[in-house]
């Protein structure tokens, strides 16, 4: 198992998405609000957080086609990262999470086919996008020459 960068919190989860994707940037706003507590910390792939945890774990540098989740040291992505995301959050969203019963090479294709789609139907950014000012916190390696 790889050792996690030491920029990430030994006390979060991490949550690093596709920061120029539209629909990656949508997952994490609906995130947010339904993490009260602030349990998730967030970073894109392309940052330099994003950059050294991909490396650390042996991930693609250069193509963003997962989010990933960073938890007690383990490394998730695709269908796992998601399911695994939903039951952090709890309430209606645990529920959700049960579709890990569904054999993983099912999920993932559903996944993958997803991603491979996401940019020609929800669009991208030029650039990532700007977190919101009431959870920048909770947003690793955000400076303002990322906006």
């Amino acid at each position: 198992m790889a050792e996690p960068p030491d920029a990430l919190p030994d006390d979060h989860p991490v949550v690093l998405f596709d920061g120029v994707c539209n629909l990656c940037n949508a997952v994490v706003q609906f995130i947010l609000p339904r993490d009260p507590e602030g349990v998730f910390r967030f970073a894109s792939l392309q940052s330099a957080v994003g950059q050294s945890v991909s490396e650390a774990y042996e991930l693609p540098t250069e193509a963003f086609d997962s989010v990933v989740l960073v938890e007690d040291g383990d490394c998730y992505t695709r269908s796992d990262a998601a399911l695994r995301i939903l039951r952090r959050l709890g309430g209606v969203y645990r529920l959700l999470s049960y579709a890990r019963v569904v054999p993983r090479p099912i999920r993932d294709a559903v996944y993958d086919l997803v991603a491979t789609y996401r940019y020609r139907v929800f669009g991208r950014r030029e650039a990532c996008a700007r977190p919101p000012e009431d959870a920048e916190s909770r947003f690793l390696d955000f400076s303002d020459e990322e906006s």
